[in-house]
Parts: structure tokens; C-alpha cells; sequence
């Protein structure tokens, strides 16, 4: 099946644009790349129905961190900034590099997300006239959100393949529900964004695993190791890694697999909880491992949504495979629709292996 979204005519850049947040998947990934594109474009944008459809709808602790984040470094007058409010007004006054610090915490004690608040502000800093030092603190291994860990091993080194260069240290991890971490990234700007073509990966190369505690048994992070290392071995692989005993204020788990591919990274994490055997999150990132592996595409589902907004904006088209087309991926793509004259064509459903076209 193949299903193609129908970019209109070049938009009005004077003309604040609206953008429903609740279209689609209806999650923050709508509020973060409005922002981001708002930025780029100088474009006002007026966001509404923020995330009306979830269990706590509207600006959440992260989310209203993210805009006062993207209005510091947009210079944007806003309107709406406040938690749980489902409307934001957004007008930026021009892109400035430069060093800052962004605190989850500083709007309400929680785990927040830095990596959710890193993809909304680095489309924007790729593209200033000047590098830009981030600190970032609050949760950085928490559900439903990107870990540090695949922000600094897979989609940065992503991003390397378009010629754009950043870092990212994770220097005190942050679990749910204390927060706490502590990140530190670099974001160089490199213009023009080469578009990608990658429908093979090539042969798997490697994997690496890191298995992680924080205030935990050490004990515990060699279970999910060896758990691990099992299942790779009833496929035929191996891998090699390290354990770590991360520093932390609070008490966390973490397994980490790192697919080194002819032609791209894929990585693949779960977490630990209260009453989750360790076996068990080994399992469950094992499993996100073997559905790409066994799928044959190029780019795992995750990476699949955070590269097509750079993508967008590449000197000419691009075309991908991907393991799973999402409803995540979709959302995104109507998004940067409605800010820029692009064309996706997707090809597949969703839940199932698929591939995507960038028409520049």
C-alpha cells in the first residue's frame, strides 16, 4: 500500500500559522517540531489542542521547558507558556547561538525529559551562524522518550551522515521519577543539509551492549547482561560491552544494544522498574533489536521520525527504508507539511516495514 501526504503551495511566512495538536498521534512531537520550524522559518505559529487527548493533556513539565528553551534561543514573544495550557502562541524574532542551560526542574520537580527537550532546540542550532553549548538537566533515561544514551550513539552519528556535527555527554543519569541528570551537548551548524539514500544497510558488523545500574546491585546489571548475551547467542550473535555504575541521585536499570551496520548505527534500550526482573528488560531490548534485524530495512522506526525534519530541509530528496512506519512518523510528516513546500511519499502501513521520499 502506498499512501502520499499533499504538500500545498509555498506558505505565507508573514501569516501566523495554526497548527491542531491534536492531529494524528497528538503528543508533544507536534508542539517540538512547530517550534523547531517556527524558528527556522521566523515564521509565528499559534499551536492548538495541545496533547488534548492524553491522560494529563497540555504543557507538561518537559513540553513548557522546551518553549521557554526554543523562545530563549528564537527570541520569540510567547503567549500560552504555562502548564497545562493547551495554546501557545509562538513568535520568533531570529535564531541566537550561544551557551545556555535548560533545567526541567525549574519549572516543577520531575523527570522530564532532556533528550525531548534536545530535539526540539537542535534543528533550530544546526542552523544558526555560530556553534552552541547546551546544558541540559532532568530525566535522561525515562519511558517514552529518547535516552541520552541513543541521542549520543545512533542519531548524532545520524546526523553526521547530512553534515551536521554535534556531541552529547551524559555526565549524571536522571531516572524516573527523581530526575537529576545532567547533560552536556555541543551543536556545530553546517549548511547545506545533504539529503539521504539509504534503502540498504548492508551487513550487521557488530553489536555493543552496555548494561547499566544506578544505586542498584551491580548484580542486577549482570543479569541483564547475561540475559542479553542469551538470546543474541540463540541467533547466532555475540556482542561485547561493559557494565556501569552510573552516577545518579536517584535508583535506576538500563540495557543498551548498539547494531553497527555496514551503512548506519540502530539502537535499541529498555528500562528497568519497581518489580521488572532484569531477564525481562534485556528481553524487551532484544526484541526491539530482532524486529529491525529480522525486518531488513536501513533505519530503525525511532530514527525514522527525528531525521525527516532535517531531511525537509535538505538540498534535494531523500529516500530511506524503515523497520516500522509509525503513526509517530506520519504525525511528523503532516506537521513539517504545513510549514514547509515538501512532499512525502510513504510507502507501507503502519506497524509494518515501509519506505519514505522526501520530494524537495
Amino acid at each position: 500500500m502506498s499512501q502520499e501526504t499533499n504538500s500545498r503551495s509555498s506558505p505565507n511566512p508573514d501569516r501566523e500559522l495554526i497548527i491542531d495538536g491534536s492531529t494524528g498521534e497528538g503528543g508533544g512531537q507536534i508542539l517540538r517540531t512547530s517550534l523547531a520550524l517556527s524558528a527556522l522559518l521566523n515564521r509565528p505559529v499559534d499551536i492548538i489542542n495541545i496533547r488534548r487527548g492524553r491522560k494529563n493533556p497540555g504543557l507538561q513539565p518537559q513540553h513548557l521547558t522546551a518553549v521557554r528553551a526554543m523562545a530563549t534561543i528564537a527570541r520569540a514573544r510567547v503567549d500560552g507558556a504555562e502548564l497545562g495550557s493547551q495554546r501557545l502562541r509562538f513568535a520568533p524574532q531570529g535564531i541566537a547561538a550561544g551557551r545556555y542551560t535548560f533545567d526541567v526542574a525549574a519549572v516543577r520537580a520531575s523527570a522530564g525529559s532532556v533528550g525531548l527537550i534536545f530535539q526540539a532546540v537542535a534543528p533550530a542550532l544546526f542552523v544558526a551562524s555560530e556553534p552552541s553549548q547546551l546544558t541540559l538537566k532532568g530525566g535522561t533515561h525515562v519511558p517514552w522518550s529518547p535516552p541520552t544514551t541513543y541521542l549520543e550513539m545512533v542519531f548524532l552519528p545520524a546526523l553526521e551522515r547530512l553534515g551536521l556535527r554535534g556531541t552529547m555527554k551524559t555526565l549524571r543519569w536522571g531516572w524516573y521519577p527523581r530526575g537529576g541528570g545532567l547533560v552536556e551537548a555541543m551543536i556545530t551548524p553546517g549548511r547545506p543539509i545533504a539529503p539521504l539514500h539509504l534503502e540498504d544497510r548492508g551487513e550487521l558488523v557488530s553489536l555493543e551492549y552496555l548494561s547499566v545500574v544506578s544505586n542498584l546491585p551491580r548484580s542486577i546489571a549482570h543479569r541483564q547482561r547475561d540475559r542479553l548475551l542469551h538470546r543474541l547467542q540463540e541467533k547466532g550473535l555475540s556482542a561485547r560491552g561493559e557494565i556501569l555504575e552510573a552516577p545518579s541521585p536517584g535508583k535506576g536499570t538500563f540495557v543498551f544494544l548498539l547494531a553497527h551496520y555496514q551503512s548506519i548505527r540502530a539502537g535499541f534500550g529498555a528500562l528497568g522498574e519497581r518489580g521488572k526482573p532484569a531477564e525481562r528488560v534485556a528481553d524487551e531490548a532484544f526484541a526491539a533489536f530482532w524486529a529491525h534485524h529480522a525486518s531488513g530495512a536501513a533505519v530503525e522506526k525511532h530514527l525514522a521520525d527525528q531525521l525527516v525534519v532535517y531531511l525537509a530541509l535538505a538540498e534535494g530528496p531523500s529516500r530511506f527504508t524503515t523497520s516500522e512506519v509509525t503513526q509517530h512518523l506520519l504525525t511528523n510528516l503532516w506537521v513539517i507539511e504545513q510549514f514547509l513546500p515538501v512532499t512525502f511519499t510513504v510507502e507501507g502501513v503502519v506497524g509494518q516495514p515501509g519506505a519514505v521520499e522526501v520530494h524537495i
